[in-house]
């Protein structure tokens, strides 16, 4: 070990003038360098053995030597440092600490406190709280970029005064993507601190780390752990004296450190859209920021309201002051040039997330890569694994651990997120096209599970495409509320899923995953089908499919229907009828014949309609589908109501709920038949059991979440009663009607 000292001539007095010679800043010079201000600081005071060959070439450019100052200035640092032999009258370890004290200050390695900081009062509140007690430990976690050391370095700098005994600080460099140990660097670096000389220093790590705990064991000082890989690289620097506080910041969650040290974890998210406005002012001047209001709120969005990226961002403006904000929002808008917008040099998104990825298990980084073809924003452990081409048990380990790196997010039991940067990280990934395939197949076969658990009975939606990729495991429905869950949490990304397959020229694909979708439609028949439906009829088209475009033709014509838009529903829905008869498909020719029957009745035409469903019942039967046979009843009943044709209209409907061969189960059309038969009953004059049928049409449709079918029974009742119980059921099944609308 060198033990030399301090020398006050030789590289260290040259470096110090050469610099102070080319007007550079010691934060200018290190940067050049690729050293840190510490590091140049131990150069200048002759604090350090003599630097590696690279970093003072890298100087010597810095500072603009020719080949001769070069030369002299890599000579110069070869010389090291004189040694000498440890001093007769070095105290011995165990009287170090009371010889510190005597000779030194209150050491302070903390870099200085972030410029243009602002907000995280929350933030600020939880560590301050998080560190109070005996000898605590608070874990500091975040994605890469979030601030999580300027929220550290701001408070510590705010609090000096609460740590007398000194305030010590390392970089742990965790995720520096050096590989380089650091352990007895920062203990060699503390101890100095603490007034140990360096001939007293242990040679090994546990010596070091014991002596370490010796000296802190009694005083009050900060610890500060900056950017840790893993609990067992923090474990060594903990200084365990009862009035000690470290905190620790980490990329992962260190579950390991909260286990055995009871750390207090403190979550730093992305900054909201009022503080990420502040910290662009910081950086560019209040001034500039409030003349352009919308666009400064625009780039704090684009940027994700992550800290880094906006300061990337700020940066690039501050390079260019004629530039508008709202200028620099539309080249954020273009996903293919963001990333590359938010790097400067090597600094910014994409490299603080490379360094993270690499850190991560080949298996872990490669799920990773996966999920960056997910078309949607959310996955589950299903989509994962059909993405990776692997199995749920280990999508699910990967997320978890992901997860943990701060790369995906659990927003809910079982889902996962990214922030939109990473995402677009994860999409530059290159996995191949065959992942996309994957997950749009893991959709078609979970969409036709639930289908089967929503509307059982029902005849198959489609036949599957010749080359479908089948999942390795597909999610099971236990009953309709499970599947129709599914459906609700699902809604989005199928939605983006039907619009990715159809640009990526896949079909197929995109017209059966919006098929899979129809129990959803069906149950809420109102919420704004028509683009996703127009897509998928699109994409039928394109494929050429025309069982596809016959059945797409339907639905579309029926959600038309119910947004008032007749005359455009009878035109897809005769479409239907035609292509359905010309195929054969006698199922989808009754399908058609259902709903153009509701066209005709909407614009009075109830003989017309009631025809229609005759021969729909017909077409039915020679199917041998019962589920749609007792579909077409269901519809004539209604259109002989609709009629006055009382007697013949209950008839038809108690013929139809005979077919409910599932007892204790409620679907649609049954409580649409319990409907049309109390309605049938009051005209007939049967008030009492009229009244019960609507009634029990109205509770199974509150208790299967069937709002329309709820407020529809419940008007009705309201007609013939003036119970308030029924006009409060009705007034809630509207409100919950329209919220979600």
């Amino acid at each position: 070990m060198d033990t030399g000292t301090p020398v006050t001539g030789g590289f260290a007095a040259l470096l110090l003038r050469l610099r102070t010679e080319a007007g550079l800043s010691q934060e200018e010079l290190a940067h050049a360098a690729g050293v840190s201000v510490r590091a140049l600081s131990y150069m200048e005071r002759g604090r350090s053995r003599g630097p590696q060959r690279r970093t003072v070439q890298a100087l010597a450019a810095a500072l603009g030597l020719d080949e001769a100052g070069a030369r002299e200035l890599e000579h110069t640092a070869s010389l090291g440092r004189p040694r000498r032999a440890p001093a007769a009258d070095v105290p011995p370890p165990a009287a170090a600490p009371d010889a510190v004290a005597s000779q030194t200050g209150a050491p302070d390695l903390l870099p200085r406190a972030p410029r243009g900081f602002h907000g995280r009062a929350a933030e600020l509140d939880a560590l301050t709280r998080a560190t109070a007690g005996e000898a605590p430990v608070c874990l500091v976690v975040g994605p890469a970029g979030v601030g999580k050391t300027a929220l550290v370095l701001h408070w510590a700098h705010r609090g000096r005064a609460g740590f007398p005994d000194g305030r010590l600080y390392a970089d742990l460099r965790g995720f520096g993507g050096t590989g380089e140990p650091v352990l007895m660097g920062v203990l060699r670096e503390f101890l100095a601190a603490l007034g140990v000389p360096p001939g007293r220093i242990p040679e090994s790590a546990n010596g070091a780390a014991a002596l370490f705990r010796s000296l802190a064991a009694d005083r009050r000082l900060l610890v500060v752990l900056d950017n840790a890989r893993d609990s067992e690289q923090v474990r060594p620097l903990l200084p365990g004296g009862r009035r000690c506080v470290t905190v620790v910041t980490s990329r992962h969650r260190l579950p390991g450190l909260i286990v055995t040290d009871t750390a207090r974890p403190v979550a730093v998210d992305v900054l909201g859209p009022e503080d990420a406005a502040m910290l662009l002012a910081g950086v560019l001047g209040e001034e500039r920021v409030l003349a352009e209001p919308v666009a400064a709120r625009r780039l704090a969005e684009l940027c994700g309201g992550l800290p880094l990226a906006l300061r990337v961002a700020a940066a690039r403006l501050a390079q260019r002051p004629g530039r508008s904000l709202e200028a620099m929002a539309a080249e954020l808008a273009d996903e293919t040039r963001r990333l590359g917008l938010l790097d400067v040099e090597d600094t910014g998104v994409r490299a603080a997330l490379r360094v993270t990825l690499q850190e991560l298990p080949q298996e872990v980084a490669r799920q990773f890569a996966h999920l960056g073809r997910h078309p949607g924003t959310h996955v589950d452990r299903y989509a994962a694994a059909a993405l990776a081409g692997t199995d749920p048990a280990a999508a699910e380990a990967c997320l978890e651990r992901l997860a943990v790196a701060h790369l995906v997010t659990e927003t809910a039991a079982g889902r996962w997120t990214m922030h939109d940067l990473v995402r677009l990280y994860a999409r530059s990934l290159d996995v191949g096209p065959e992942a996309l395939t994957r997950v749009l197949d893991h959709y078609v076969a979970t969409g036709l599970a639930a289908v089967a658990a929503a509307e059982p009975g029902n005849e198959e939606c489609f036949p599957l495409p010749a080359d479908h990729l089948p999942p390795a495991a597909v999610r099971e429905f236990d009953d309709r509320a499970s599947a129709v869950a599914w459906y609700a949490a699902e809604r989005d990304d199928l939605a983006l899923a039907v619009a990715a397959a159809h640009s990526a020229g896949l079909h197929g694909r995109a017209w059966r995953i919006v098929m899979v979708l129809w129990p959803l439609i069906v149950w809420r028949v109102r919420d704004g089908w028509v683009p996703l439906l127009e897509t998928g009829l699109a994409a039928a088209r394109a494929d050429a499919d025309r069982h596809g475009e016959s059945r797409v033709l339907n639905v579309l014509g029926w959600v038309l229907i119910e947004e008032g838009r007749i005359e455009e529903a009878l035109v897809h829905l005769r479409a239907a009828s035609a292509l359905a008869s010309r195929a054969g498909d006698a199922a989808a020719e009754a399908n058609a014949l259902v709903v153009m029957a509701m066209a005709q009745a909407a614009l009075g035409g109830l003989d017309e309609a009631a025809q229609g469903c005759g021969r729909a019942v017909e077409l039915a039967r020679e199917a041998g589908d019962r589920t749609l046979e007792r579909l077409a009843l269901q519809h004539l009943a209604r259109h002989r109501a609709d009629a006055g044709q009382w007697r013949r209209a209950l008839d038809t409907a108690t013929a139809a709920l005979a077919f409910d061969d599932r007892p204790g189960t409620s679907d649609v059309p049954r409580i649409l038949l319990l409907m049309v038969r109390g309605e049938a009953l009051l005209g007939l004059g049967d008030e009492a059991e009229g009244i019960a049928q609507l009634d029990l049409a109205a509770r199974e449709a509150e208790s299967a979440g069937y709002e329309d079918g709820a407020v529809r029974a419940l008007g009705v009742l309201l007609r013939v009663s003036a119970d308030a119980g029924v006009r409060a059921r009705y007034d809630a099944a509207v409100a919950r009607l329209t919220t979600r609308a």
